[in-house]
């Protein structure tokens, strides 16, 4: 697939139909860039930079990071290391065997305390929550592939987030890490996509306009 610039990908579609197409293609672009590893200084900044944007934020969620998203691992260990309380997704089986279809979340208790869930995604072995059991984070880094400084969001296109979302606290900020690429002018956006509050980057702290709602 030839290189192309993100920040010049389809942008909003004139109706769910077209959207859904630009989402698709869009996601097409950003997948196809993150194939070109990330320094590890790059790494380093924006975890210190996620750091920094999580103080205050006593119970926080976040996801478990694999394959070419931009890594959370190092962002984990040094807010469990300070002692907050983590929250990451269920996205595995329930205990009769049936597919987990619902948003679910469990306390982290660390890395020899997690199992492999769906898609090899590592998840808490501890007691699921539910989704009400987002309420109690105050600050959410939720998967992305692209967002733009207005707080419009691209996720990864199964809807998780803006499901999950439906049960976070009216005051929780929701936040993103990207590449600094990733950033754009404009996203396609459909009437369900949830917006962000913040965009955490190697090269930059974002706050959007609903940071402060």
């Amino acid at each position: 697939m030839p290189e192309a610039d993100p920040a010049h990908a389809p942008m909003r579609g004139a109706d769910g139909g077209r959207s859904r197409a630009d989402k698709a293609a869009l996601r097409a672009i950003v997948r196809e860039g993150r194939r070109r590893p990330e320094s590890a200084e790059a790494v380093e900044r924006r975890t210190a930079r996620a750091v920094a944007a999580s103080a205050g934020h006593h119970t926080v969620a976040v996801y478990a990071s694999i394959g070419d998203e931009p890594d959370t691992w190092g962002l984990i260990d040094a807010l469990d290391a300070a002692g907050c309380t983590l929250l990451l997704p269920v996205l595995g089986r329930r205990p009769d065997g049936t597919p987990r279809r619902e948003p679910d979340w469990a306390h982290y208790a660390g890395r020899h305390h997690l199992r492999l869930g769906y898609a090899g995604v590592p998840e808490p072995s501890t007691e699921p929550l539910g989704a009400d059991g987002l309420g109690d984070a105050t600050l959410i880094w939720c998967a992305a592939l692209a967002a733009t400084p207005a707080g419009d969001r691209l996720g990864t296109g199964g809807g998780w987030y803006d499901r999950a979302l439906l049960h976070a606290r009216a005051d929780a900020v929701v936040g993103v890490l990207l590449r600094d690429s990733e950033v754009m002018d404009a996203l396609p956006v459909e009437s369900f996509d949830r917006p962000v509050g913040l965009i955490v980057t190697e090269a930059r702290t974002i706050r959007t306009p609903y940071l402060a709602e």
